[in-house]
């Protein structure tokens, strides 16, 4: 015989069934109101994180020109603060009354010893190309061409040492230039 067991007579079963009717049941619907306000919530959220964002942005913008401004500002500092032992010597050399020529050569030679340590680090490097170097338009300049017993377009002899900034040329060579055979 089939029977269809009656949830009234055992209580497990509608128990049971009980929870499965519960969770069937559609939750209901919000309403405009709540809809509205929490598309408010976002928009008043969304819009707090676009401020912030844009503060910060703002921020390091202002930053980055005040780090700028004091790099242009104090570009030289280091590079005047090694030349300040050169003034300090010839200061010095001035203050002497009585010095003997070899006294000057000296203290010339030593001033002259600490401009090139300066320069050098700053990284201002001498262009002082030896003879028969391959004249460098870029990094020399042709006084005069004369003739030598040398390959055409080489370096003869240097006038005046030119020089090098971090790769850049401050000043060419000035230099005197073999002439074609």
């Amino acid at each position: 015989m089939n029977e269809t067991p009656n949830p009234a007579a055992h209580p497990d079963a509608a128990a049971a069934a009980a929870p499965e009717t519960q969770a069937a049941a559609p939750a209901p619907a919000p309403t405009l109101e709540e809809q509205l306000a929490a598309l408010q919530a976002k928009l008043t959220e969304a819009n707090d994180s676009f401020l912030r964002a844009k503060a910060e942005a703002e921020n390091t913008r202002r930053r980055a020109e005040e780090e700028v401004s004091k790099a242009r500002k104090f570009a030289v500092e280091a590079f005047a603060e090694s030349l300040l032992p050169v003034k300090d010597s010839l200061e010095a050399a001035l203050a002497i009354q009585n010095a003997t020529n070899e006294q000057l050569l000296e203290g010339t030679n030593a001033t002259l010893r600490q401009l090139s340590a300066a320069l050098e680090r700053n990284k201002v490097l001498a262009i002082n190309p030896p003879a028969g170097t391959k004249f460098d338009p870029h990094q020399h300049q042709a006084i005069s061409v004369v003739p030598a017993e040398q390959d055409a377009n080489t370096v003869v002899t240097v006038l005046q040492r030119g020089y090098l900034i971090a790769d850049r040329v401050l000043r060419p060579a000035l230099v005197t230039v073999a002439a074609p055979k």
